[in-house]
């Protein structure tokens, strides 16, 4: 009975975190496409065979698929869910030839695509703005609570309060910001500039794993070995709502920088691929917070998740939204149409490479699961 229950901790959550981004994701693209005069054909969440289906008036089906793990908007004279291809649409009557999503210009094609990432983004912002809004912007200053004995810290002399002013030379006004500057510390060594009192301290500090639980810390990396100072830890400020959008705003941006960071130093081997996670570890970072964690974790991670689709998808690969950006840029710049068969080289090149991602992401997922259970 027990392994129920945790099936259901971890398999519920991550439905309905992935119903709702995808969701959002489709819905991006369905409105605009609406605005730009495409008619939709089906919007599903999930593929294969439905499980229940709705048409609305204007003749669009709004269904939910037996396969929870992604979702589409299916246009007027789409061949398939990709809209990869365009043999139905040539059969179209030629007032039916309006509303095809094929005919249309590049430039409303190029804004339909963009539609999906920019709703996520736009998901995001609105998500953060109402936690701020509603309960405060909550302050983490870059001050050590506690110093983890045996770590790299206790041994490089750091000392609860100190304030942490620069890691690596770049300036960090949060403990999350902080965080975030050991994190992408790819080297092992670390420059740290503290306020210690009125005296500043310069340090060189070697990263070290700490032995943890492994519950606690699957991956074990090098780390400084400090916590936040958890007497402030919940110190919220009133925010206005044009200030709790802006402040979302900013910590979107953030969140992309330090993903893009993290993405690059993956591609040029500073950074381990270890770290790609998938489908199986989306779930799992889910069904973790929900156990152990209130529903505005929840919120905050479909927030950091709603980013992250939006961005990958934005990535200049075929079958993505930014295969398509490229391509229907290209036919702007052109000012003609790519051809057919090239268009469907690109998109078999992009097929591949999705499921080699897919591939590898899922080996890493189930690596990491593997360590958790058995390490």
């Amino acid at each position: 009975m027990d392994w129920l229950i945790n099936a259901a901790y971890y398999v519920i959550p991550f439905i309905i975190l992935l119903g709702i981004l995808v969701f959002v994701h489709e819905f991006g693209h369905y409105i605009v496409a609406k605005l730009c005069g495409v008619k939709v054909a089906e919007f599903s969440i999930g593929f294969g065979k439905q499980l229940w289906g709705i048409k609305d008036s204007s003749g669009t089906l709004w269904k939910i698929s037996a396969v929870p793990l992604g979702g589409y908007c299916k246009f007027l004279g789409d061949t398939d869910e990709a809209s990869s291809g365009n043999e139905a649409a040539a059969s179209l009557s030629d007032e039916d030839k309006k509303y095809a999503f094929a005919f249309q210009n590049p430039f409303k094609k190029l804004a339909i695509v963009i539609g999906g990432p920019a709703f996520n983004y736009l998901f995001a912002v609105v998500v953060f703005a109402g936690i701020f809004f509603a309960f405060g912007k909550m302050d983490f200053p870059p001050i050590v609570g506690e110093v983890i004995k045996g770590s790299a810290a206790e041994k490089a002399g750091i000392l609860p309060q100190d304030k942490i002013l620069t890691v690596d030379g770049r300036e960090v006004n949060s403990f999350q910001e902080f965080r975030q500057e050991i994190e992408m510390n790819t080297s092992g060594n670390v420059a740290l500039e503290i306020m210690r009192g009125d005296r500043q301290i310069n340090l060189n500090v070697k990263l070290e794993v700490i032995p943890l639980d492994v519950e606690a810390n699957q991956n074990q990396k090098p780390m400084l070995g400090v916590s936040s100072l958890t007497s402030v830890e919940f110190n919220p400020v009133k925010l206005s709502l044009g200030e709790a959008i802006k402040e979302a705003s900013v910590m979107t941006w953030q969140v992309t920088v330090v993903t893009l960071r993290g993405v690059g130093q993956m591609i040029t081997g500073k950074r381990g691929t270890e770290e790609l996670g998938g489908i199986v570890r989306i779930a799992e970072m889910s069904g973790d917070i929900s156990k152990s964690n209130s529903w505005l974790d929840f919120a905050v991670f479909m927030a950091l998740l709603s980013i992250n689709l939006g961005l990958i998808n934005l990535f200049p690969i075929p079958l993505l939204d930014g295969g398509h950006v490229v391509i229907y840029t290209v036919e702007i710049l052109l000012r003609r149409e790519i051809n057919e068969q090239a268009k469907e080289y690109v998109f078999k090149l992009g097929f591949f490479l999705l499921i080699t991602l897919m591939l590898f992401a899922t080996y890493n997922d189930f690596a990491r699961l593997f360590n958790r259970w058995f390490s």
